[in-house]
């Protein structure tokens, strides 16, 4: 069996690359998406749909107050 030479190689992964949609490259990225600001500048969240703001912040309300529910003592009935 043959070992690749790394020019070989560097053409390969250049050609899978070009198969890859670009969605998919661009994972993490933040180019061509809307940032919302939250909890007062603290967080910020990027949106691809600018449409979809409010629903966003009460999404990320929801979150937030059941989250800190669970730390809460309930009182024994």
């Amino acid at each position: 069996m043959m070992k690749k030479t790394t020019l070989e190689y560097r053409m390969m992964q250049e050609h899978n690359r070009l198969k890859i949609p670009n969605s998919k490259l661009l994972t993490g990225s933040i180019i061509d998406k809307y940032p919302i600001t939250l909890d007062g500048g603290r967080t910020t969240i990027f949106i691809s749909d600018k449409s979809k703001e409010s629903e966003t912040r009460e999404k990320y309300q929801l979150r937030k107050d059941n989250r800190l529910n669970v730390f809460v003592k309930k009182p024994k009935v």
